[in-house]
């Protein structure tokens, strides 16, 4: 079996299984779909809805990535500063870490009181808020470690530091750079789903699970929940494209 094929049905493979896991723990513990429902529960739910579905997880998706978007724009922009400038790393990771330890379900309301009426721009707000952090974190250490001979070469041969940065920090960087990208991806998802249910405006999954849990519908709730892993999961995989594209040269074949 080629790896090509082995990538493919790999990931096939452990979501059935998971699934089957899954459908069995629910039966064997005899769990009403109050309690816990069960994957057959769920395509029902989804037919039922799949307009909502369909109409809610865009408001999601479009939301998410335009707050993703911003996130990887100003962590670049805040990790490019911190790895060049020692100085402006002391200063700002406190800041950072600081900022990233607050909980974002604490700062969903005070976002929604400031801004009040701004459905879209709040949740594209906290997409971006719980998202960026390690976007900046990433890019920071990758440009703060790279090696001195390398800048020094360059340098001597008459190279700019825009040089320097273009030909040797930037690619060196895009390894940890897409490494943080595909952990804001999945985050990027929380921010937009708490919003969503903090702030009920009618829009996004976030509403739907939330109209779940007031009827008491519990398989839709579980529904909107595998519905947002799979749209996470699109996520994710575009940005292992993407990675593939600009930083493949990076991947390396286990040794044993």
């Amino acid at each position: 079996m080629s790896e090509r094929m082995k990538g493919i049905l790999s990931p096939i493979i452990a979501i059935v299984l998971f699934l089957l896991f899954w459908e069995w723990l629910v039966w064997y513990n005899d769990w009403p779909n109050y309690k816990m429902a069960s994957p057959s529960d769920l395509w029902p739910a989804f037919w039922k809805f799949r307009d909502l579905f369909a109409m809610y997880a865009w408001d999601t998706l479009w939301r998410t990535v335009v707050g993703l978007a911003l996130a990887v724009v100003v962590g670049v922009a805040f990790g490019v500063v911190m790895g060049f400038s020692k100085t402006m790393r002391t200063a700002l990771y406190p800041l950072l870490v600081g900022f990233n330890a607050v909980p974002k379900a604490t700062v969903v309301p005070v976002v929604a009181l400031i801004f009040v009426g701004q459905h879209d721009f709040n949740t594209v707000l906290i997409a971006f808020m719980i998202s960026f952090f390690p976007i900046a974190v990433s890019v920071s250490i990758g440009l703060s470690t790279l090696e001195p001979e390398y800048r020094d070469i360059l340098r001597a041969l008459g190279a700019s530091k825009l040089t320097v940065f273009w030909k040797i920090a930037l690619p060196k960087t895009l390894p940890e750079f897409f490494g943080a990208l595909k952990v804001a991806s999945t985050l990027a998802f929380i921010g937009t789903n708490l919003m969503e249910i903090v702030e009920p405006h009618g829009r996004g999954l976030g509403h739907l699970f939330d109209s779940g849990k007031i009827n008491a519908d519990y398989p839709l709730m579980f529904a909107v929940l595998i519905a947002l892993a799979v749209l996470g999961i699109l996520l994710y995989y575009a940005v292992v494209i993407l990675e593939k594209i600009f930083a493949g040269w990076a991947e390396r074949e286990p040794t044993y």
